[in-house]
């Protein structure tokens, strides 16, 4: 397992990291044994990087994680979020931050994620959706600094509003972020226009989240595919778009045909090879997905011809968060 910098944050990461999403439920049924081997292997494969949040099964995945981690030995890198108040997600360019991120709630939640991890200190605390309207005071993030400052908190990040990621570009040149997670895969590759330049420049963390699409890229999707009841991707992939999402898989596939990686190898490499790019955070809901994930930092980097070729597969389909 390879590692890398994550920013400047002083922390050493493993460049494959573990998202927690699906074990916390939203991804349909998931047994806490299929859970807790999912994370063993991955650890034991050498990732030290962890992603989850509040809003993953209500706190499930946080706690989860924290009954796994007291019987390890190795220093592991917990990261976690914490979202708005309840309102609209993600918040509108009408929304006050005062009323969805004020400082009691801030500091009562982080205490929150704290006590679902079994901790008294979060390596990474990430404010769990923004909006551009919040950049002109951006008060929640000196509110973090000073819980940081306190001693709570190594570092502080966003997650990116994905239907206006370059919000946080601001903060980013202003230095009031450590690390910023951002939707970065095959199909949507637009980071790579500024977003992804500015990390470099500033020296922000970048995590790489939905590498992805929410599966499609693993080639595993067919034009027929239906999800449970309870699933998240029942409403992502809600009318046509699992079937165009499969017909544009079909073809990124020839494009590495004879490269001798498999689809969810060769996502995973596209997203790795950006430089500015510190640990991507793939889902594992098995032992089986994290075997497979964690091995893919070992395989050779994909050729600079290849590399360009996938550059046409950037797909500007929009926003699929909010229905069909």
């Amino acid at each position: 397992m390879k590692h890398r910098a994550l920013g400047k944050t002083g922390f050493e990461t493993s460049e494959i990291g573990f998202g927690a999403w699906a074990i916390g439920g939203g991804w349909g049924d998931q047994a806490e044994e299929d859970s807790l081997q999912a994370l063993s292997t991955a650890i034991d494969s050498g990732v030290n990087f962890i992603d989850t949040a509040a809003g993953y099964g209500d706190g499930k995945s946080e706690r989860i994680i924290g009954k796994f981690l007291k019987d390890r030995k190795e220093k592991v890198y917990v990261a976690t979020k914490t979202p708005p108040l309840p309102g609209i997600w993600p918040p509108s360019p009408y929304c006050n931050w005062e009323d969805r991120y004020p400082e009691s709630y801030l500091r009562e939640n982080i205490a929150e994620r704290m006590e679902c991890l079994g901790t008294d200190h979060i390596d990474l605390l990430q404010l769990h959706t923004w909006t551009r309207a919040w950049n002109r005071d951006p008060k929640p993030f000196e509110i973090l600094q000073q819980i940081k400052d306190e001693g709570k908190l190594g570092a502080v990040g966003i997650s990116t509003p994905e239907h206006d990621q370059n919000a946080v570009i601001d903060l980013m040149r202003n230095g009031l972020v450590d690390a910023v997670q951002v939707i970065y895969n095959l199909f949507d590759q637009e980071p790579a226009a500024e977003l992804l330049p500015v990390a470099e420049e500033t020296g922000t963390a970048i995590i790489v989240r939905v590498v992805f699409d929410e599966g499609s890229l693993t080639g595993k999707y067919g034009q027929d595919t239906k999800f449970p009841s309870g699933d998240f991707r029942q409403n992502y992939f809600a009318g046509d778009r699992i079937g165009r999402a499969a017909i544009r898989t079909e073809t990124i596939k020839g494009d590495f045909a004879e490269s001798g990686l498999s689809m969810p190898q060769a996502a995973l490499k596209f997203a790795l090879m950006h430089p500015a790019v510190s640990v991507v955070i793939p889902g594992m809901r098995n032992a089986a997905q994290a075997k497979a994930n964690c091995a893919v930092s070992d395989l050779p980097g994909l050729a600079e011809d290849l590399q360009t070729r996938l550059q046409r597969h950037n797909w500007r389909k929009g926003i699929w968060y909010s229905g069909k």
